[in-house]
C-alpha cells in the first residue's frame, strides 16, 4: 500500500487494510467478469491518486471502500443480503466503529452505475472518490479489455449494427443482456461526464478519448472497412 502525504493511516488502520486485503482476495478468488482481485487493486492505486488531491477525505475509509466495493454486488455474489450480513460481521469483528461500518456501506452500497440511473445517490466525498477510482478503471484500454471479458463471461455477442443502443434504462432493464459494443454508448461514453472530483476528470480525458477511438476502428473494421 503506498504512502499518501497528509493522509497517513495509523498502524492499526494499515493492519486492518491488510486483513481486509486478504479477505477480499479469497472472495474474489473465483472472478471471471473482471471484478476480481486486479480490478480491486487498480481502483486502490486511482482512489490513493485522487486522495493526493483530496486532504479532507478520510483515507481509511476510502481505501477500506475501495478494496469492499464488488464484495456485496449482485454480478459478483449469488445472495447479495447474505454478502452484507456476512460483510458486517466480519468488520464488526476487526474492531470497525459503528460509525464507520456504517459510512463504508452507505458507499459501496450506492456507487454502482446501476444504482444511480433513476436515482442518483448523494455520496460522502469518500463515496466520491471511490466511485470515481471505480468509474476511471472502466475507462481506457482497461476498461476496453474489461467489458470484452464481461461481455464473454455472460455469453454477449460483440456487435450487431441492427440493435441499437438504448437511451433510457432503469436498474432492472439495465441488467438486460445487450451487446458488448452497445455498452459503450450507454455506460462508458457517458462516464467522463460523471466524475466527480476535479483530479479524476482529469484523468478520466485520455481514457475516455481512447475508447471512442477504438468504438470508431472497431465499427469500420466491423464492415470490411481499412
Amino acid at each position: 500500500m503506498n504512502k499518501l502525504p497528509n493522509t497517513q493511516l495509523t498502524q492499526q488502520q494499515q493492519k486492518m487494510v491488510l486483513n481486509i486485503q486478504s479477505f477480499v482476495k479469497q472472495k474474489l478468488a473465483d472472478d471471471f467478469t473482471g471484478h476480481d482481485m486486479a480490478h480491486i487493486e487498480r481502483v486502490v492505486r486511482l482512489a490513493e491518486q485522487i486522495l493526493q488531491h483530496e486532504p479532507k477525505a478520510n483515507c481509511f475509509i476510502v481505501i477500506v471502500s475501495a478494496y469492499l466495493h464488488d464484495i456485496i454486488d449482485d454480478k459478483v455474489v449469488d445472495d447479495v443480503n447474505q454478502a452484507m450480513i456476512e460483510l458486517r460481521q466480519y468488520l464488526i469483528s476487526l474492531a470497525l466503529t459503528d460509525n464507520d461500518i456504517e459510512l463504508i456501506f452507505a458507499i459501496i452500497e450506492n456507487i454502482s452505475y446501476r444504482k444511480n440511473l433513476t436515482n442518483k445517490k448523494t455520496l460522502s466525498l469518500e463515496g466520491q472518490i471511490v466511485q470515481d477510482a471505480d468509474r476511471l478503471d472502466a475507462l481506457g484500454a482497461i476498461g476496453i479489455g474489461r467489458t470484452f471479458y464481461y461481455g464473454g463471461n455472460k455469453h454477449n455477442i460483440m456487435h450487431d449494427p441492427s440493435i441499437p443502443p438504448r437511451t433510457s434504462m432503469t436498474e432492472q432493464s439495465y441488467k438486460q443482456p445487450n451487446t458488448v459494443i452497445n455498452h459503450f454508448y450507454e455506460k462508458l461514453f457517458l462516464l467522463k461526464d460523471m466524475i466527480n472530483t476535479p483530479a479524476a476528470k482529469e484523468m478520466a480525458e485520455q481514457r475516455h478519448h481512447f475508447l471512442v477511438q477504438f468504438v470508431a476502428q472497431f465499427e469500420n473494421e466491423w464492415l470490411g472497412k481499412s
